[in-house]
């Protein structure tokens, strides 16, 4: 899919307030599904957009950066997936050859941002010991510019040579390579999941997951229809949990007038 300029520096820019949503207010600008949306709406095809986020975030699921943890940045891959894509026919494809690779690229690009931030870091400190605030606020926020360029190089390029990078890929890419990329992109949802389980408090509820794994595996339960049963699982286990914290305090305050 061929893009225009405009398109391309659109998400460009999507990407670098994605970083900055994400390192200050989190309004939800550096969601995966929300970047796959707007990158199919500047597309033209936000449908398309919808089902690459959610894939994406499949991948995603139980991955946080802690620390200083440096992470795939699945919403660089989202943009140019959905933008060189084209239809959902070639989502699979797409994914594989360009959007893990692109994904795994991002993260050293994001220890070199982080690395090359420490310059900026130094040179604040160097007037936060003079008493400088006004100058200390400035310099930091310059320490944005090395996050920025790490997450909107790799798409501007990445749409810029995109169609006729997989154009080449496609053509010169060993089959049992393509075959590789695509067995690993199934296999990411499936870790994504046992890693957000593994920290989840599975076995306090484990009955709702049976419950949800029944009504989409022997059931053919549509996924929203689950999500709202989980939905409804969820308000119930929250007035319970809250009924038994407002009753302990009850309790505890009988306990004091009775001790009293």
């Amino acid at each position: 899919m061929e893009l225009q300029l405009w398109q391309i520096v659109l998400l460009t820019l999507w990407a670098g307030l994605s970083i900055t949503d994400q390192m200050t207010y989190n309004l939800g600008f550096n969601g995966i599904i929300q970047t796959g949306i707007f990158a199919g709406i500047v597309t033209g095809n936000p449908l398309l957009g919808l089902g690459v986020g959610g894939i994406l975030q499949s991948y995603a699921l139980g991955i946080g950066t802690y620390g200083g943890t440096s992470v795939p940045n699945w919403q660089a891959a989202a943009i140019i997936v959905t933008a060189l894509a084209g239809s959902t026919d070639n989502v699979a494809s797409t994914i594989a050859i360009i959007g893990i690779p692109v994904a795994a690229l991002t993260i050293q690009l994001d220890v070199i941002g982080r690395f090359a931030n420490t310059f900026f870091q130094n040179w604040a400190d160097k007037h936060a010991a003079k008493g400088d605030g006004v100058k200390v606020h400035f310099i930091n926020q310059l320490g944005l510019s090395t996050f920025l360029i790490s997450r909107m190089a790799p798409v501007f390029i990445g749409l810029l040579l995109g169609p006729a990078l997989i154009d080449t890929v496609r053509e010169y890419m060993p089959e049992w390579l393509s075959m590789g990329f695509t067995i690993v992109s199934k296999i990411f949802p499936a870790v994504g999941f046992s890693i957000l389980l593994r920290y989840l408090p599975t076995k306090n509820y484990i009955q709702y997951l049976i419950i949800g794994f029944s009504l989409a595996a022997w059931f053919n339960a549509p996924i929203l229809a689950v999500s709202v049963i989980g939905l409804a699982a969820a308000i119930i286990v929250y007035k319970q949990e809250g009924t038994a914290v407002t009753a302990g305090a009850s309790n505890m305050n009988t306990g004091d007038d009775y001790d009293e």
